[in-house]
């Protein structure tokens, strides 16, 4: 009976002091000297800043850590103290859960750390001549913060009178320039001035950077608990619906039509992408989404199958076969379905997945441009509205109680809408006539948009006395 009582006391404790080390042989070579490496994984709440799960540095160039776990599948990552500034894989792209299979006996697991997903680029700067940086901190009042805005323009642009549509597309850091990218670049610029050399009519790119560790807040709709992360996602595509876009309208040639006006991103920025999408129809009417991170917030299959369809849309979804063991194609695939039950017609999306394709800048650059030309075939871009919104004129301007327009073409349910410098709306209604009442404006500059069905959008700064 002793040595039962005995051999149980053995085992038990055994059991409380069984545990588990991890040594880290190898790190990134571009790892901040002051880093600190955390682990994060369904062992202790996917936190990934947890002080309690903190690697200890042995001086050497490795780092080690030893903690208890319950026996069973352990899922987790490194990290560097948040989502932001987590592991990559061999190419700096998107690496699964680690996993590893715990039997509750004292282990000792090493591993190395191949990459982190935010280190910068290095060398010299990629971006083609026709790349600008519009603002280094250009207010977002939805956010009350201020972000880099990049501005890519057609060959073109300084030697035409022509309009041009809009691709708003995410994480401006890794579209144009290796410089600034965190593990290669996009490579838009080159595409689209290849494109342009083969008779394309051009576009305007408005890349928006990302926020760093407010990267997956502002890309996410929704608050996600168990990552402690996301909901400013609204906030944000108001912030492009409410100030960003009224901004490029009013000081580029655009065509601001929603047939003209396209969201792009890849991984959470194809989430926003799906988001905005459906959210702003009446601003937006095309989307590319790469690789998108809908496991993030499974919401967004409920969020696109109850937002009523009210007009014709053009979708885009990429992702490689490997992304996620496959679950990033099985995202894609419902979310077609959940298109179709919305309305949507088989011209309206298309998806593409490749054997070969990984969760990272390299397949995203070499995919862009099928992308881009689909999501713009079979839209006419010569339209006369072009040359009928360049001949408008508006006077006075300043102006006190009355704008009147000159050379308004017949347009069928035109609506003026003046916004405040910010992005703000501040005065809506249907044009009845030639004349804009603005006795009720404050003194200031105000941003005046007019749009009508068949393909017309005016847009023009106008000054209240």
């Amino acid at each position: 009976m002793k040595s039962r009582i005995l051999f149980l006391l053995i085992c038990l404790t055994y059991q409380l002091t069984a545990q588990l080390t991890i040594n880290v042989t190898d790190i990134p070579n571009n790892t901040p000297m002051d880093a600190e490496i955390h682990i994060a994984g369904n062992f202790q709440g996917w936190d990934p800043g947890s002080p309690d799960y903190t690697l200890t540095d042995n001086g050497n160039g490795t780092y080690e850590i030893t903690f208890s776990p319950a026996a069973g599948l352990l899922k987790f990552k490194f990290t560097r103290g948040d989502w932001d500034t987590v592991e990559g894989d061999a190419t700096g792209g998107f690496l699964p859960d680690r996993e590893y299979d715990y039997d509750g006996t004292p282990s000792v697991l090493e591993l190395e750390i191949l990459s982190w997903e935010d280190t910068g680029g290095t060398g010299n700067s990629t971006a083609a001549d026709n790349v600008h940086i519009l603002d280094d901190n250009f207010y977002m009042p939805q956010l009350d913060r201020n972000r880099r805005i990049w501005i890519y323009l057609p060959p073109d642009y300084e030697t035409s009178s022509k309009y041009y549509p809009v691709l708003y597309m995410h994480d401006g850091q890794n579209l144009f320039d290796i410089q600034t990218s965190f593990t290669g670049e996009w490579e838009v610029d080159e595409s689209l001035n290849g494109l342009f050399e083969d008779g394309d009519h051009g576009a305007i790119v408005v890349g928006i950077d990302n926020g760093s560790a407010l990267r997956t807040d502002e890309y996410s709709p929704w608050w996600n608990a168990q990552y402690s992360a996301g909901g400013e996602g609204g906030a944000y595509m108001d912030f492009i619906v409410e100030t960003l876009k009224p901004h490029i309208d009013a000081n580029y040639r655009t065509l601001a039509g929603r047939e003209y006006t396209c969201l792009f991103g890849s991984s959470l920025g194809g989430l926003i992408s799906q988001y905005g999408l459906m959210e702003h129809q009446d601003v937006f009417g095309k989307a590319g989404v790469f690789s998108p991170a809908f496991w993030f917030n499974s919401e967004i299959f409920d969020h696109s199958a109850d937002t009523p369809k009210t007009g014709f849309m053009k979708i885009y979804m990429l992702a490689g076969i490997p992304e996620g063991n496959g679950s990033v194609v099985e995202d894609v695939n419902q979310m077609e379905s959940v298109l179709f039950n919305n309305g949507f017609e088989p011209q309206e999306v298309n998806k593409a997945f490749h054997a070969d394709g990984a969760h990272s800048e390299w397949y995203w650059a070499r995919e862009f441009p099928w992308a881009y030309l689909w999501l713009f075939d079979g839209v006419d871009l010569t339209d006369a509205s072009e040359e009928q919104a360049s001949s408008i004129r508006i006077y006075p301007n300043p102006a006190d109680t009355m704008l009147f327009l000159e050379n308004l073409p017949e347009l069928k349910k035109p609506v003026a809408r003046i916004y405040s410098i910010d992005g703000k709306l501040i005065k809506k209604e249907r044009l009845e006539g030639n004349n804009i009442d603005v006795s009720s404006l404050q003194p200031g500059t105000y941003i005046l948009k007019i749009q009508a069905k068949h393909k017309f959008g005016f847009t023009k700064r106008i000054i209240i006395k």
